[in-house]
């Protein structure tokens, strides 16, 4: 299984999510309408990464500690969204968390509620 099929089976398995393009990327999207997760495919630079909303302080804290796997994403960083490399060794129960961190910072209460 390739690093976007993985990614897909993670976003795709938090409740009411949905898949789309957007900006010609996969994205997924929490009942349709907020991105938590945007794939990038070389789409700012020359790296297989993706993008994702953050708990305050993690985008920081973890760029600082492991800048090879982790960064500071255009567009979105301002916003404390977190950039996360595939291109490297992936811990993917580590990524499994991050997503899932993703998703409770755009989901609604009763969504996360339902999180397995």
């Amino acid at each position: 299984m390739d690093a976007l099929d993985r990614l897909r089976e993670l976003c795709l398995a938090l409740p009411e999510t949905t898949e789309r393009l957007s900006h010609g990327e996969p994205t997924w999207f929490v009942r349709g309408k907020k991105t938590f997760v945007t794939f990038a495919d070389h789409h700012h630079d020359d790296r297989l990464a993706f993008w994702c909303a953050a708990p305050p302080g993690a985008q920081e804290e973890l760029v600082s500690e492991d800048p090879e796997r982790f960064f500071r994403p255009p567009y979105v960083g301002h916003r404390g969204w977190l950039g996360v490399y595939l291109d490297v060794e992936v811990d993917w129960a580590e990524v499994a968390e991050i997503v899932a961190d993703a998703y409770r910072q755009i989901a609604p209460k009763s969504l996360i509620d339902r999180m397995s």
